[in-house]
């Protein structure tokens, strides 16, 4: 019964069109495009009212989409996991728990590009688009730290997509891209508390510990899980 439910799994499509994907993205642009540049072109007296002098509104948009990214990141992992060890037929259902693992990391990766875009408004780094864009080159603030989050955005873009090109990949290959969700996750982990201005806040310091060890404590259940299966259904037998 466990290896049918696994199987129906693998075979699911996906649960977001690609053309919706599409839309989100280019929907991040134009919202980039409005607050950057046509706000402030066509609405002057607007954009100084919210802006001023030395804006920190960019600022404070960049760092809230990119916490939101983070938990979106941190929640997409937490489900794909425990697809992975059993624990979402418990809840909130494997299908349910697979829909929502792909949304969940497409909506964080749009919201992490917003986060890095955004900050071509802030006036007092000046980012340039190619620093934005091209890891290590964020010469004005903390270049290691911003390009480790530039690397893990792109590695989510690999991950992300991959839903698309199961099929043509074979699982197999798709079941290996995703073990790059790790080395994203704690790049992006890195990236927070080293180049986040919020950083020092105990609010999110506890935010990224228990992030952190929830999906310690799932990937260990997961290995766990794998290394003794047949020990741990003995078990269930005799219970």
């Amino acid at each position: 019964m466990a290896e049918q439910t696994t199987v129906d799994l693998d075979e699911l499509e996906t649960a977001v069109p690609f053309g919706t994907v599409a839309i989100m993205f280019l929907s991040v642009l134009f919202g980039v495009l409005l607050a950057v540049v046509l706000v402030p072109a066509w609405a002057p007296d607007l954009a100084a009212t919210l802006f001023g002098d030395a804006p920190k509104a960019y600022w404070y948009l960049s760092r809230a989409s990119g916490l939101t990214a983070y938990g979106l990141m941190w929640l997409s992992m937490a489900l794909g996991i425990s697809i992975s060890n059993k624990l979402a037929r418990l809840w909130p259902g494997g299908p349910l728990a697979f829909e929502l693992h792909q949304y969940l990391s497409l909506l964080g990766l749009n919201l992490a590009l917003f986060h890095a875009l955004i900050l071509l408004g802030d006036r007092y780094i000046q980012y340039s688009l190619s620093q934005v864009l091209v890891p290590f080159q964020s010469t004005a603030y903390e270049p290691l730290w911003v390009g480790l989050g530039q690397l893990a955005f792109y590695a989510l873009i690999v991950i992300s997509l991959s839903f698309y090109v199961r099929k043509r990949i074979g699982h197999k290959l798709w079941r290996w891209l995703h073990f790059l969700t790790f080395g994203a996750f704690a790049m992006a982990l890195l990236h927070g508390i080293t180049s986040g201005s919020d950083s020092s806040s105990l609010l999110v310091q506890a935010a990224y510990v228990a992030s952190g060890a929830s999906l310690l404590f799932l990937s260990i259940y997961r290995v766990v899980g794998a290394i003794f299966p047949v020990q741990t259904s003995k078990r269930s037998a005799r219970g």
